[in-house]
């Protein structure tokens, strides 16, 4: 049985199994009055422009007609933290009073109380609120997303989370990608005492992590009052030596390093990225660190925008992700930050598309299955309300996903 798109008025893609860099971020193909087979979850063919047939199928086959709109991957949402108990909504009186990230996390807030919600949660209550987020962003075109821990901050509530976002990826249409954040705060137990935090994380977490194969990669907040830069590099090398990619979030709120460390330990990703150096662009650029630049976070926080003109200029792939959580971006639609990397990053639609599918996807690690529209890869997909790719993004602020096809099956729409 087959799946046929057919009536695609405009195929948007960026095309190939790694990241897309420099001037290569912006080279999209595109292909109009076309259409795409897709069998056995994975894409057959893609007709030529001015190719487009009027499909009948064989009775066995599903057509879908795009009705001369706009078609483009799947969305890749390459930093997400949904996987939590214990909404905030109660921290937006203090961002108004002009209270920072930080100044929040020092009075027991940010952090530290999604942390104690999420403590006490049950397996079942955290899958629950994961599939309903989940549910969001597939209805906002998200086909893929990467699920971080960092909610539990000892080993046992740790591991919960991490076999909870893995029941998430067993249950639901989104391919869900694991990321180990142990190091995500010092809990309130270790206050002062970091550095025997660390060596818990370091001896206790990771290798159950690891024997269990509950993630993908090891992520740390490289963070002025939360971990060092020495900290985090033994963290990260941790990681390495148990199998786990690094991930780092650097230079979110402070200038600490985390860049050059990004660069320094070869992370297949470095986020936020806000107050980075050009010293540390030019050590994530030298070990081909992909930038996962996280435009949302600094709209609610009213904190500046990451340099990403200045970053694609220098040859890193940049990715643009949501940065889901509860704190920070409480915004499971990866369509509003697409708008801001476009009005507030001044990248271009085309930039902003191979950001969100397929640098996001080489973020995760799964740019060879997925993030493009080409025979051999995942039939991931959504058909727009839109009939270019510039009124993606000129019209903001509205959920403008028509369908989404995950491996070649209509699951919304």
């Amino acid at each position: 049985m087959a799946t046929i798109i057919k009536n695609i008025g405009l195929l948007a893609t960026p095309v190939g199994i790694v990241a897309q860099k420099g001037e290569g971020q912006g080279n999209i193909e595109l292909v109009t009055n076309t259409y795409v087979v897709i069998k056995d979850g994975f894409i057959e063919e893609v007709g030529r422009s001015g190719t487009s047939r009027d499909w009948t199928g064989t009775g066995q086959d599903e057509i879908i007609d795009a009705q001369g709109l706009l078609v483009t991957p799947g969305l890749v949402d390459a930093h997400t933290h949904l996987l939590f108990s214990g909404w905030r909504q109660q921290e937006l009186a203090f961002k108004l009073q002009g209270l920072s990230y930080l100044d929040i996390l020092a009075k027991g807030g940010g952090i530290l109380h999604t942390v104690e919600q999420t403590r006490k949660a049950a397996i079942d209550e955290l899958v629950n609120q994961g599939v309903k987020s989940l549910d969001t962003m597939l209805a906002h075109g998200t086909t893929t997303c990467e699920v971080k821990s960092g909610y539990g901050l000892t080993a046992e509530d740790e591991l919960k989370s991490l076999r909870a976002i893995r029941q998430l990826g067993q249950v639901h249409a989104v391919d869900v990608v694991p990321t180990f954040m142990g190091a995500h705060a010092v809990p309130v137990e270790y206050k002062g005492c970091s550095a025997d935090y660390v060596r818990l994380v370091c001896e206790e977490m990771i290798p159950k992590v690891a024997r269990e194969q509950l993630a993908e990669f090891c992520d740390v907040f490289c963070e002025t009052g939360v971990f060092t830069v020495a900290e985090s590099e033994q963290i990260l090398e941790c990681g390495k030596h148990h199998g786990l990619l690094p991930k780092i979030h650097a230079e979110e709120i402070t200038a600490l390093g985390g860049a050059e460390l990004a660069g320094k330990v070869q992370a297949i990703s470095a986020e936020h990225l806000i107050h980075a150096t050009d010293n540390g662009l030019a050590a994530m650029a030298a070990s081909e660190v992909i930038a996962v630049l996280l435009p949302g976070t600094s709209f609610y926080l009213g904190e500046p925008f990451a340099r990403a003109k200045d970053m694609v200029d220098r040859g890193i792939a940049v990715a643009v992700a949501s940065d889901f959580n509860p704190g920070s971006c409480p915004n499971e639609s990866l369509q509003i930050p697409m708008n801001i990397a476009c009005l507030k990053y001044r990248l271009t639609p085309e930039q902003v598309l191979t950001a969100v599918t397929l640098n996001g996807a080489a973020a995760v690690n799964r740019s060879r299955v997925t993030g493009s529209i080409e025979p051999g890869k995942q039939g991931d997909m959504v058909i727009w309300n839109a009939p270019d790719l510039n009124f993606l993004f000129y019209h903001w602020g509205v959920n403008q996903v028509k369908t989404v096809v995950k491996q070649g099956r209509q699951v919304i729409g």
